[in-house]
């Protein structure tokens, strides 16, 4: 296989040329208002994630005294299973 050397690229220019300026609308006089459906507003005030606290500030203090083991293994293990259920859940959603 022979390289062809003839490219000559285009002579477009290397940096790019800057945005016009953005003006912001004006909101002298304007007022806007949000409001949030009944379901939102249950959503906003239902069920938070479950936070250990106990166990977040013993990890803090083993960060804090050198004892904390990050194990590699586990971390790896973890994340190839957390891509494997991503790639099986797509592929279910498209059968």
């Amino acid at each position: 296989m022979k390289i062809d050397s003839s490219f000559k690229p285009t002579t477009a220019s290397a940096t790019p040329k800057p945005a016009p300026a953005q003006q912001q609308p004006s909101t002298a006089g304007t007022s806007e208002a949000v409001s949030l459906s009944a379901l939102a507003g249950s959503l906003r005030g239902g069920e938070a994630a479950p936070v250990n606290t106990a166990r977040i500030q013993e990890i803090k203090q083993a960060i804090a005294e050198g004892r904390f083991k990050i194990n590699p293994e586990a971390i790896a293990d973890r994340l190839i299973e957390s891509a494997r259920d991503l790639v099986n859940s797509g592929s279910r959603r498209e059968a």
